[in-house]
């Protein structure tokens, strides 16, 4: 079978990524790939048009001089470590998307931006809601419906606009909500005016958000894999459930709570089930795309009108509050006085600021590694640095109006553009491996591209503007709070069944005995057992660590703990496992090409994995589905349900979050 030539940002079959000269040697457990440019470039687009020189890489010369396992020295190069080339990161960015932007509009005449955009619409509106409710409660109403919206619309409009990642999914998340309410608590016995004290936490934010992206300090994300994202994402799936449990806690304990319990689980069971069956080989293609598409809001809006039917209607159940149409929540104007606070204040809020940019730097970098994650078969850059310069945008203009402070969405980022991809059926390469008819070889669903577009993220958030209208916010006022932590539950566990350790967790709980040798995480290329509990342990430490601190006063600072699981992942680790061993356990977030406008990868080499260490357990994205990449291949596919997604990713474990 002739070999297909590597799309743009896909690890090739031949070996498309070597290691530099020099690099893997004097005892680097991690050798740095060296990336041939070439092979990463969209077919037929102008060289100039992609980051195709070093001089586009977004890295300084000192950096990659700096750069281990470059065949440089540290001392080498055009200056020392210390010298950074301010703006380079950005202009670079800037200078390598423009020339799609026009094809960023054109391109979206196609049929799959209107089922992502309805998704992503209500994937993203209806975690909003739930936060929204849980930020009421605990902040006093000083956050409500609107507020969160309005920051969810922020979001969308700048990022659809101007940012260099339009797939990216902005809105108001999981950890903000937590940063946001212990704030709350650790201000409250002052009585310092909390909306002016956020605003200057957004404003101080928004400087440090200008000075990573001039100083490019996205290009340490080259040591971001997916040992940190996994436990991040492993915190996520937590909180989600977390909420959902909370949600139902507080509905007391009469009938309405009971009723309550069983629309919950009622919804997470039916919204569950439509995944599920769109990831199956039952029905035909397009009932298994709708029920995958327009399952989940479907069976939200049928129960938010179920429980007004029959005898379920004299049953009272806590109901969303709402406000009225585009005002705040609180007897307020929309414009924030930051100057109603103490000078002491301001510069209190200095610490709280660092932190946010932290947990930001980290959140939306790793949803925008995920949304552009090396499954995902893009031909357009990506643009780390010029997005976090709007991130610090977006923040200080959230601060000025009272909202909450929105990022990248982790899973609704990588949820976007898996309904962009467009799939056909074709042939498994893997079948005449098998010894399979050739004349009838198994097909299998591969996806072929996505639809690289700014619509679907621009219109989504235009209907989310539209839900702050007096129409659509009566019905909101009729949406039980039961079905929002039902919402949860399919989120945490959704979010669970695709993360990696997980994957791993289940593999462990196998039969040894009846696992094949030539599994991904079996002993042929796993031959220690123990490097796989090692790693795994670490992991599940490193997340309830994390969870822990978020349940306590000290919660505001969790941020600096899910930042040092980068170097922790980067000095500890090369100590106890082998290069070998973590080249299966662990891998880049992204695709090369994705990771071109940092400088390329580190950590897990692809040169590495593409050997005997090829083969490794992955899953879609949002999904419970297995995927496996085999030895040799540069495709995975689905050998449990009998049909697949071309995964390029090579190492173990499932991002989610």
């Amino acid at each position: 079978m002739t070999s297909r030539p590597p799309s743009p940002g896909m690890v090739s079959a031949d070996h498309s990524i070597s290691p530099v000269p020099g690099g893997g040697g004097g005892g680097n457990p991690n050798p740095t790939p060296s990336l041939k440019k070439p092979s990463h470039r969209r077919p037929g687009a102008d060289a100039d048009a992609v980051a195709g020189d070093a001089t586009d890489t977004g890295l300084d010369d000192d950096d990659v001089s700096a750069r281990p396992g470059s065949g440089r020295g540290s001392g080498s190069g055009s200056g020392p470590w210390w010298r950074i080339h301010l703006f380079r990161g950005m202009i670079n960015d800037v200078r390598r998307r423009a020339p799609y932007y026009a094809s960023d509009w054109t391109d979206a005449w196609d049929y799959r931006v209107v089922p992502a955009t309805v998704y992503m619409y209500f994937a993203n509106i209806f975690p909003a809601l739930a936060f929204s409710l849980d930020m009421l409660h605990k902040t006093d109403m000083q956050y409500g419906v609107n507020e969160v919206l309005l920051a969810s619309v922020l979001g969308a409009v700048v990022f659809a606009v101007l940012a260099c990642q339009p797939l990216v999914i902005v809105g108001v998340t999981g950890p903000i909500t937590v940063f946001n309410y212990t704030v709350y608590d650790i201000m409250k016995s002052s009585g310092t005016n909390y909306l002016a004290f956020m605003c200057w936490i957004g404003l101080w934010s928004l400087v440090f958000h200008w000075v990573l992206a001039i100083t490019n300090s996205c290009n340490w994300l080259r040591y971001v894999t997916r040992f940190p994202c996994d436990i991040f994402g492993f915190y996520v799936a937590f909180i989600y459930l977390q909420k959902g449990i909370q949600i139902l806690e507080a509905l007391g304990d009469d009938e309405s709570f009971y009723l309550s319990i069983v629309v919950a689980l009622l919804v997470f069971v039916i919204a569950y089930l439509c995944g599920a069956l769109g990831d199956s080989t039952l029905f035909k293609h397009p009932i298994r795309v709708f029920l995958k598409d327009y399952g989940t809001p479907l069976t939200l809006i049928f129960f938010a009108g179920f429980v007004h039917m029959g005898r379920l209607k004299n049953v009272h159940l806590e109901n969303l509050p709402t406000s009225s149409s585009f005002e705040p929540t609180a007897d307020r104007g929309w414009f924030i006085h930051f100057w109603d606070i103490s000078v002491g204040d301001v510069f209190l809020a200095v610490p709280f600021a660092l932190l946010l940019t932290i947990l930001f730097w980290f959140d939306h970098n790793v949803s925008s590694l995920i949304a552009q994650g090396s499954e995902f078969p893009l031909r357009k850059p990506a643009g780390f640095h010029w997005d976090i310069f709007l991130l610090g945008l977006t923040t200080g203009v959230a601060g000025l109006l009272g909202l909450p402070f929105p990022n990248g969405l982790i899973p609704q980022a990588p949820f976007h553009t898996e309904s962009l991809c467009v799939t056909a059926h074709v042939p498994d390469p893997l079948s005449s491996a098998k010894g399979e008819d050739d004349d009838h070889p198994r097909l299998v669903l591969r996806a072929t591209h996505v639809v690289e577009q700014r619509a679907s993220n621009l219109l989504q958030g235009l209907l989310t503007l539209g839900t702050m209208s007096a129409p659509l916010l009566a019905a909101l006022r009729l949406l039980p709070q039961a079905v929002l932590a039902g919402l949860f539950f399919v989120m945490g566990v959704q979010a669970l069944a695709a993360n990696g350790i997980t994957a791993k967790l289940v593999f462990l709980a196998r039969d040894e005995a009846l696992t094949p040798a030539a599994h991904p995480l079996g002993r042929a290329r796993l031959p220690r057992r123990a490097a796989l509990w090692l790693f795994v342990g670490l992991e599940l430490v490193g997340f309830g660590a994390t969870f822990a601190i978020t349940q306590t006063v000290a919660a505001v600072g969790f941020p600096v703990f899910i930042l040092a699981l980068i170097p922790a992942r980067a000095l500890l680790l090369p100590r106890w496992l082998t290069a070998e061993e973590l080249a299966v356990l662990d891998g880049p977030t992204a695709s090369p090409f994705t990771m071109e406008s940092v400088g390329g990868a580190d950590g897990g080499s692809d040169e590495t994995v593409s050997g005997a260490s090829r083969g490794v357990l992955s899953s879609k994205v949002g999904g419970s589905t297995a995927m496996r990449a085999r030895e040799g291949s540069s495709s995975a596919f689905d050998v449990e349900g009998g049909e697949a997604m071309e995964m390029h990713r090579t190492a173990a474990g499932v991002r989610s979050g």
